[in-house]
Protein backbone atom coordinates (compact mmCIF):
# COMPACT_ATOMS: atom_id res chain seq x y z
CA UNK A 1 0.00 0.00 0.00
CA UNK A 2 1.54 3.21 -1.02
CA UNK A 3 1.75 6.37 1.33
CA UNK A 4 0.65 9.81 -0.54
CA UNK A 5 2.66 12.38 -0.78
CA UNK A 6 0.21 15.26 -1.28
CA UNK A 7 -3.15 14.26 0.74
CA UNK A 8 -6.09 17.36 1.73
CA UNK A 9 -8.73 17.64 3.80
CA UNK A 10 -11.98 19.82 4.12
CA UNK A 11 -13.96 20.76 6.86
CA UNK A 12 -16.89 23.27 6.75
CA UNK A 13 -20.80 23.19 6.16
CA UNK A 14 -22.59 25.02 2.90
CA UNK A 15 -24.11 28.08 5.62
CA UNK A 16 -21.87 27.85 8.35
CA UNK A 17 -18.97 30.18 9.36
CA UNK A 18 -16.72 29.11 6.57
CA UNK A 19 -14.69 26.31 4.68
CA UNK A 20 -11.08 24.80 6.19
CA UNK A 21 -8.73 23.91 3.41
CA UNK A 22 -5.70 22.05 4.61
CA UNK A 23 -2.79 20.40 2.15
CA UNK A 24 -0.11 18.66 3.80
CA UNK A 25 3.25 17.18 1.82
CA UNK A 26 4.12 20.24 -0.13
CA UNK A 27 7.61 20.89 -0.39
CA UNK A 28 9.02 24.05 0.78
CA UNK A 29 9.89 27.16 -1.35
CA UNK A 30 7.30 27.17 -3.73
CA UNK A 31 6.46 30.98 -4.82
CA UNK A 32 3.18 31.16 -3.27
CA UNK A 33 0.66 33.96 -3.19
CA UNK A 34 -2.77 33.31 -2.01
CA UNK A 35 -4.19 36.49 -4.33
CA UNK A 36 -2.46 35.66 -7.12
CA UNK A 37 -2.70 31.72 -7.12
CA UNK A 38 -6.18 30.92 -5.38
CA UNK A 39 -8.25 33.55 -5.56
CA UNK A 40 -8.37 33.06 -9.27
CA UNK A 41 -9.17 29.57 -9.46
CA UNK A 42 -12.44 30.65 -6.65
CA UNK A 43 -13.81 32.87 -9.11
CA UNK A 44 -13.49 30.79 -12.33
CA UNK A 45 -15.39 27.73 -9.99
CA UNK A 46 -18.55 30.41 -9.32
CA UNK A 47 -18.75 31.23 -13.01
CA UNK A 48 -20.61 29.26 -15.84
CA UNK A 49 -24.42 30.08 -17.15
CA UNK A 50 -26.96 28.91 -15.08
CA UNK A 51 -25.32 28.78 -11.48
CA UNK A 52 -28.12 30.17 -8.42
CA UNK A 53 -27.91 33.42 -6.30
CA UNK A 54 -25.51 31.81 -3.99
CA UNK A 55 -22.85 32.93 -6.38
CA UNK A 56 -24.23 36.46 -6.52
CA UNK A 57 -24.33 36.47 -2.51
CA UNK A 58 -20.92 34.76 -2.51
CA UNK A 59 -17.18 36.23 -3.93
CA UNK A 60 -14.99 34.12 -2.25
CA UNK A 61 -11.45 34.40 -0.98
CA UNK A 62 -9.32 32.67 0.52
CA UNK A 63 -7.35 33.81 3.74
CA UNK A 64 -4.12 31.81 4.63
CA UNK A 65 -3.64 30.18 8.12
CA UNK A 66 -0.29 28.09 7.81
CA UNK A 67 2.49 27.06 5.96
CA UNK A 68 3.45 30.17 4.00
CA UNK A 69 6.03 32.81 5.44
CA UNK A 70 7.27 35.73 3.00
CA UNK A 71 5.50 34.13 -0.41
CA UNK A 72 7.16 30.85 0.22
CA UNK A 73 5.74 27.23 1.18
CA UNK A 74 7.35 26.11 4.70
CA UNK A 75 6.89 22.23 3.77
CA UNK A 76 4.42 22.56 7.10
CA UNK A 77 0.48 21.68 6.19
CA UNK A 78 -0.75 24.95 4.16
CA UNK A 79 -3.95 25.82 5.61
CA UNK A 80 -6.89 27.93 4.14
CA UNK A 81 -9.87 29.55 5.43
CA UNK A 82 -13.29 30.27 3.12
CA UNK A 83 -15.11 32.49 4.85
CA UNK A 84 -19.24 31.67 3.99
CA UNK A 85 -20.75 35.71 3.85
CA UNK A 86 -24.03 33.48 3.84
CA UNK A 87 -23.49 33.01 7.18
CA UNK A 88 -25.26 35.94 8.36
CA UNK A 89 -28.83 35.07 7.50
CA UNK A 90 -27.90 31.77 8.84
CA UNK A 91 -26.10 31.91 12.33
CA UNK A 92 -29.25 30.82 14.09
CA UNK A 93 -30.22 27.92 11.96
CA UNK A 94 -26.37 26.97 12.00
CA UNK A 95 -25.38 27.43 15.27
CA UNK A 96 -23.04 25.01 17.29
CA UNK A 97 -24.85 25.88 20.60
CA UNK A 98 -28.35 23.89 21.65
CA UNK A 99 -30.97 26.09 20.88
CA UNK A 100 -32.97 28.64 23.31
CA UNK A 101 -36.14 26.66 24.81
CA UNK A 102 -37.95 29.81 23.16
CA UNK A 103 -36.38 29.71 19.74
CA UNK A 104 -38.68 29.31 16.86
CA UNK A 105 -38.34 25.90 14.98
CA UNK A 106 -38.88 27.88 12.07
CA UNK A 107 -35.67 29.95 12.56
CA UNK A 108 -33.51 26.80 12.97
CA UNK A 109 -34.61 25.57 9.01
CA UNK A 110 -35.03 22.32 9.34
CA UNK A 111 -35.90 20.07 5.86
CA UNK A 112 -38.14 16.70 6.31
CA UNK A 113 -38.40 16.77 2.58
CA UNK A 114 -35.45 14.29 1.29
CA UNK A 115 -34.57 15.09 -2.79
CA UNK A 116 -34.45 12.59 -5.19
CA UNK A 117 -31.31 12.13 -6.29
CA UNK A 118 -29.63 14.32 -3.13
CA UNK A 119 -27.76 12.60 -0.39
CA UNK A 120 -30.87 13.71 1.94
CA UNK A 121 -32.74 10.40 2.21
CA UNK A 122 -29.24 7.66 2.93
CA UNK A 123 -28.03 10.17 5.09
CA UNK A 124 -30.41 10.34 7.70
CA UNK A 125 -30.58 6.74 7.79
CA UNK A 126 -26.75 6.79 7.93
CA UNK A 127 -25.92 8.96 10.79
CA UNK A 128 -29.24 8.43 12.41
CA UNK A 129 -30.66 11.56 12.25
CA UNK A 130 -34.08 13.43 11.55
CA UNK A 131 -33.49 16.70 9.75
CA UNK A 132 -32.21 16.31 6.80
CA UNK A 133 -30.47 19.65 7.05
CA UNK A 134 -27.71 17.77 9.34
CA UNK A 135 -26.91 15.72 5.98
CA UNK A 136 -27.31 18.54 3.11
CA UNK A 137 -25.23 21.41 4.81
CA UNK A 138 -21.87 19.45 4.20
CA UNK A 139 -23.45 17.33 1.34
CA UNK A 140 -23.71 20.39 -0.32
CA UNK A 141 -21.30 21.36 -3.66
CA UNK A 142 -20.42 24.56 -1.37
CA UNK A 143 -17.27 22.12 0.02
CA UNK A 144 -15.66 22.37 -3.31
CA UNK A 145 -14.66 25.81 -3.06
CA UNK A 146 -12.21 24.09 -0.39
CA UNK A 147 -11.15 21.35 -2.74
CA UNK A 148 -10.46 24.50 -5.22
CA UNK A 149 -8.45 26.29 -3.49
CA UNK A 150 -6.29 22.85 -2.58
CA UNK A 151 -6.18 22.40 -6.16
CA UNK A 152 -4.68 25.69 -7.41
CA UNK A 153 -1.71 24.91 -4.93
CA UNK A 154 -1.11 21.73 -6.69
CA UNK A 155 -1.26 23.77 -10.24
CA UNK A 156 0.88 26.31 -9.24
CA UNK A 157 3.24 23.25 -8.07
CA UNK A 158 2.79 21.52 -11.29
CA UNK A 159 3.40 24.82 -13.17
CA UNK A 160 7.09 24.50 -11.64
CA UNK A 161 7.79 21.54 -14.34
CA UNK A 162 5.67 23.06 -17.01
CA UNK A 163 2.59 20.82 -16.32
CA UNK A 164 -0.94 22.96 -17.05
CA UNK A 165 -4.18 21.08 -15.98
CA UNK A 166 -6.97 22.63 -18.07
CA UNK A 167 -10.49 21.79 -18.75
CA UNK A 168 -13.43 22.62 -20.83
CA UNK A 169 -17.07 21.36 -21.19
CA UNK A 170 -18.34 18.62 -23.96
CA UNK A 171 -22.02 18.97 -23.39
CA UNK A 172 -24.89 19.92 -21.63
CA UNK A 173 -28.20 18.35 -22.25
CA UNK A 174 -28.23 16.94 -25.53
CA UNK A 175 -26.43 19.78 -27.17
CA UNK A 176 -22.57 18.54 -27.98
CA UNK A 177 -19.54 20.09 -28.75
CA UNK A 178 -17.35 19.23 -31.87
CA UNK A 179 -13.87 18.34 -30.23
CA UNK A 180 -11.06 20.65 -31.79
CA UNK A 181 -8.30 18.86 -33.72
CA UNK A 182 -5.30 20.58 -31.03
CA UNK A 183 -6.22 22.76 -28.42
CA UNK A 184 -5.29 26.52 -27.79
CA UNK A 185 -2.52 27.46 -26.25
CA UNK A 186 -4.24 28.47 -23.54
CA UNK A 187 -7.22 26.09 -23.02
CA UNK A 188 -8.42 27.96 -19.90
CA UNK A 189 -8.60 31.47 -21.52
CA UNK A 190 -10.49 30.33 -24.69
CA UNK A 191 -13.21 28.20 -22.40
CA UNK A 192 -13.47 31.11 -19.55
CA UNK A 193 -14.41 33.11 -22.67
CA UNK A 194 -17.47 31.53 -22.82
CA UNK A 195 -20.66 31.67 -20.70
CA UNK A 196 -20.73 27.44 -20.78
CA UNK A 197 -16.80 27.07 -21.13
CA UNK A 198 -17.41 25.26 -24.14
CA UNK A 199 -14.52 25.99 -27.15
CA UNK A 200 -17.43 25.48 -29.85
CA UNK A 201 -19.06 29.10 -30.43
CA UNK A 202 -22.48 27.14 -31.71
CA UNK A 203 -22.90 24.36 -29.30
CA UNK A 204 -22.23 27.05 -26.59
CA UNK A 205 -25.34 29.65 -28.16
CA UNK A 206 -27.49 26.02 -27.98
CA UNK A 207 -26.21 24.95 -24.26
CA UNK A 208 -27.36 28.97 -23.16
CA UNK A 209 -30.51 28.25 -24.66
CA UNK A 210 -31.22 24.80 -23.24
CA UNK A 211 -30.16 25.90 -20.06
CA UNK A 212 -32.81 29.23 -19.87
CA UNK A 213 -35.41 26.55 -21.22
CA UNK A 214 -34.85 24.15 -18.12
CA UNK A 215 -34.89 27.36 -15.88
CA UNK A 216 -38.14 28.47 -16.88
CA UNK A 217 -39.43 24.26 -16.82
CA UNK A 218 -38.45 24.18 -13.35
CA UNK A 219 -35.75 21.42 -14.70
CA UNK A 220 -31.92 21.31 -14.06
CA UNK A 221 -29.03 19.99 -16.73
CA UNK A 222 -26.52 17.71 -16.49
CA UNK A 223 -23.34 17.05 -19.11
CA UNK A 224 -19.99 16.12 -19.80
CA UNK A 225 -16.84 17.99 -19.45
CA UNK A 226 -12.78 16.81 -20.24
CA UNK A 227 -9.78 18.03 -18.29
CA UNK A 228 -6.82 18.47 -19.89
CA UNK A 229 -2.93 17.96 -18.60
CA UNK A 230 -0.02 18.97 -20.67
CA UNK A 231 3.59 18.43 -20.01
CA UNK A 232 3.37 15.32 -17.81
CA UNK A 233 6.19 12.88 -17.99
CA UNK A 234 6.26 9.60 -19.15
CA UNK A 235 6.53 6.98 -16.07
CA UNK A 236 3.77 8.48 -13.49
CA UNK A 237 2.13 6.02 -11.79
CA UNK A 238 2.96 2.26 -11.64
CA UNK A 239 1.18 -1.07 -12.90
CA UNK A 240 2.14 -3.01 -10.23
CA UNK A 241 -0.14 -2.76 -7.78
CA UNK A 242 -4.22 -1.87 -7.66
CA UNK A 243 -3.56 1.08 -5.88
CA UNK A 244 -0.69 2.73 -7.76
CA UNK A 245 -2.56 2.70 -11.13
CA UNK A 246 -2.95 6.09 -11.86
CA UNK A 247 -5.74 5.92 -14.02
CA UNK A 248 -7.73 4.14 -10.92
CA UNK A 249 -6.70 6.99 -8.82
CA UNK A 250 -8.01 9.84 -11.10
CA UNK A 251 -11.28 7.98 -11.76
CA UNK A 252 -11.83 8.22 -7.74
CA UNK A 253 -10.75 11.78 -7.74
CA UNK A 254 -13.10 13.23 -10.52
CA UNK A 255 -15.94 10.72 -9.61
CA UNK A 256 -15.81 12.19 -6.02
CA UNK A 257 -16.78 15.43 -7.33
CA UNK A 258 -20.65 16.40 -6.33
CA UNK A 259 -22.88 15.03 -9.09
CA UNK A 260 -20.56 13.13 -10.83
CA UNK A 261 -21.20 9.61 -12.36
CA UNK A 262 -19.30 8.43 -14.50
CA UNK A 263 -15.73 8.69 -15.58
CA UNK A 264 -13.62 8.19 -18.59
CA UNK A 265 -9.77 8.24 -19.71
CA UNK A 266 -8.75 8.94 -23.76
CA UNK A 267 -11.99 8.01 -25.80
CA UNK A 268 -12.54 4.55 -23.63
CA UNK A 269 -16.37 4.15 -23.89
CA UNK A 270 -16.51 5.21 -27.74
CA UNK A 271 -13.30 2.33 -28.26
CA UNK A 272 -15.21 -0.15 -26.42
CA UNK A 273 -17.15 -0.28 -29.65
CA UNK A 274 -14.34 -0.64 -31.84
CA UNK A 275 -11.63 -3.47 -32.94
CA UNK A 276 -8.28 -3.34 -30.93
CA UNK A 277 -6.12 -2.04 -34.68
CA UNK A 278 -8.57 1.07 -34.19
CA UNK A 279 -7.90 2.27 -30.73
CA UNK A 280 -4.69 1.41 -29.60
CA UNK A 281 -2.16 4.29 -30.00
CA UNK A 282 0.86 3.47 -32.75
CA UNK A 283 4.33 4.56 -31.19
CA UNK A 284 6.14 6.33 -33.58
CA UNK A 285 9.88 7.97 -33.36
CA UNK A 286 9.79 11.66 -31.10
CA UNK A 287 13.22 12.42 -30.76
CA UNK A 288 12.73 16.52 -29.56
CA UNK A 289 10.34 15.11 -26.79
CA UNK A 290 12.12 13.74 -24.16
CA UNK A 291 9.14 13.84 -21.73
CA UNK A 292 7.69 10.94 -23.59
CA UNK A 293 10.72 9.16 -23.77
CA UNK A 294 11.82 9.88 -27.35
CA UNK A 295 8.79 7.59 -28.64
CA UNK A 296 4.92 9.64 -29.41
CA UNK A 297 1.96 8.29 -30.74
CA UNK A 298 0.41 9.37 -33.90
CA UNK A 299 -3.28 9.38 -31.43
CA UNK A 300 -3.84 9.74 -28.03
CA UNK A 301 -7.31 7.38 -28.20
CA UNK A 302 -5.51 6.20 -24.41
CA UNK A 303 -5.70 9.71 -23.12
CA UNK A 304 -2.19 9.64 -22.29
CA UNK A 305 -2.65 6.71 -19.95
CA UNK A 306 -1.33 2.73 -20.82
CA UNK A 307 -1.14 0.18 -18.00
CA UNK A 308 -1.94 2.77 -14.54
CA UNK A 309 1.45 4.89 -16.25
CA UNK A 310 1.36 8.54 -18.22
CA UNK A 311 2.88 8.27 -21.30
CA UNK A 312 3.56 11.83 -21.83
CA UNK A 313 1.21 12.40 -24.38
CA UNK A 314 -1.67 14.52 -22.93
CA UNK A 315 -3.80 13.29 -20.30
CA UNK A 316 -7.72 13.35 -20.85
CA UNK A 317 -10.13 12.58 -18.50
CA UNK A 318 -13.82 13.07 -18.99
CA UNK A 319 -16.54 13.57 -16.34
CA UNK A 320 -20.45 12.54 -16.95
CA UNK A 321 -22.34 14.85 -14.04
CA UNK A 322 -26.22 14.18 -13.37
CA UNK A 323 -28.57 17.11 -13.72
CA UNK A 324 -28.55 18.45 -10.24
CA UNK A 325 -31.35 16.95 -7.78
CA UNK A 326 -32.73 20.22 -6.77
CA UNK A 327 -35.75 20.80 -9.11
CA UNK A 328 -38.15 23.87 -8.72
CA UNK A 329 -41.05 21.82 -9.70
CA UNK A 330 -39.77 18.76 -7.54
CA UNK A 331 -40.06 15.06 -7.58
CA UNK A 332 -42.13 13.12 -4.99
CA UNK A 333 -41.07 12.53 -1.67
CA UNK A 334 -42.24 11.41 1.72
CA UNK A 335 -42.26 13.67 4.96
CA UNK A 336 -40.30 12.27 7.27
CA UNK A 337 -42.04 13.56 9.87
CA UNK A 338 -45.38 11.71 9.78
CA UNK A 339 -44.31 9.19 6.43
CA UNK A 340 -46.84 10.40 4.55
CA UNK A 341 -46.55 11.53 0.45
CA UNK A 342 -45.40 14.86 -0.29
CA UNK A 343 -43.15 16.55 -2.31
CA UNK A 344 -39.82 17.25 -2.06
CA UNK A 345 -37.86 20.60 -0.90
CA UNK A 346 -36.88 23.00 -2.59
CA UNK A 347 -33.37 24.62 -2.07
CA UNK A 348 -31.88 27.74 -3.33
CA UNK A 349 -29.75 25.75 -6.26
CA UNK A 350 -28.52 25.69 -9.88
CA UNK A 351 -29.94 24.49 -12.87
CA UNK A 352 -26.49 23.93 -14.17
CA UNK A 353 -23.46 23.46 -13.10
CA UNK A 354 -21.26 21.40 -15.59
CA UNK A 355 -19.17 24.71 -16.04
CA UNK A 356 -18.11 24.72 -12.21
CA UNK A 357 -17.90 20.93 -12.27
CA UNK A 358 -14.88 20.93 -14.65
CA UNK A 359 -13.21 23.64 -12.96
CA UNK A 360 -13.22 21.37 -9.44
CA UNK A 361 -12.25 18.42 -11.17
CA UNK A 362 -9.06 20.75 -12.97
CA UNK A 363 -8.62 20.80 -8.78
CA UNK A 364 -9.06 17.31 -8.39
CA UNK A 365 -6.52 16.08 -11.50
CA UNK A 366 -4.16 18.29 -10.28
CA UNK A 367 -3.62 17.56 -6.72
CA UNK A 368 -3.61 13.18 -8.10
CA UNK A 369 -0.89 14.27 -10.39
CA UNK A 370 1.29 16.24 -7.86
CA UNK A 371 0.52 13.27 -5.35
CA UNK A 372 1.82 11.01 -8.18
CA UNK A 373 4.81 13.26 -9.36
CA UNK A 374 6.31 13.93 -6.19
CA UNK A 375 5.71 9.66 -5.18
CA UNK A 376 7.99 9.77 -8.67
CA UNK A 377 10.55 12.53 -8.29
CA UNK A 378 10.40 13.16 -4.16
CA UNK A 379 12.08 15.73 -2.59
CA UNK A 380 11.26 18.24 0.80
CA UNK A 381 12.39 21.41 -1.17
CA UNK A 382 11.62 22.90 -4.88
CA UNK A 383 15.25 22.96 -5.53
CA UNK A 384 15.51 18.85 -4.61
CA UNK A 385 12.40 17.93 -6.60
CA UNK A 386 14.05 20.18 -9.44
CA UNK A 387 17.14 18.43 -9.65
CA UNK A 388 15.21 14.82 -9.29
CA UNK A 389 13.15 15.82 -12.36
CA UNK A 390 15.84 17.35 -14.48
CA UNK A 391 17.79 13.89 -13.66
CA UNK A 392 15.27 11.91 -14.97
CA UNK A 393 14.56 13.79 -17.61
CA UNK A 394 18.60 13.77 -18.80
CA UNK A 395 18.19 10.06 -18.39
CA UNK A 396 14.99 9.86 -20.70
CA UNK A 397 17.90 11.82 -23.36
CA UNK A 398 20.35 9.74 -22.98
CA UNK A 399 18.38 7.20 -24.01
CA UNK A 400 18.69 8.15 -27.31
CA UNK A 401 15.63 6.85 -29.50
CA UNK A 402 16.54 8.21 -32.94
CA UNK A 403 15.31 7.78 -36.43
CA UNK A 404 18.66 5.57 -38.46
Amino acid sequence: MSLHKISFTTAGESHGRGLVAVLEGLPAGLDFQVQRDVDPELRRRQQGHGRGRRMQIESDRAEIMSGVRLGETLGSPLAMLIWNKDWENWQKAMAHDPPDSEESPKALRPMYLPRPGHADLVGIFKYDRRDTRDILERASARETAARVACGAVAKRFLAEFQIRVESHVLSIGDHQAAVPDSFPEDLNVSADASPVRCLDPSASEAMVRAIDHAKVDGDTLGGVFEVVARGVPVGLGSHVSWDQKLDGRLGQAVMSVHAVKGVEVGSAFQSAFYPGSRVHDAIVPAPDRPRTGGLGRETNRAGGLEGGVTTGEPLLVRGAMKPISTLRKPLASVDLRDGQPANAAVERSDVCAVPAAAVIAEAMVALVLADAFLEKFGGDSIGEVGRNFESYLEQLRKRGYRER
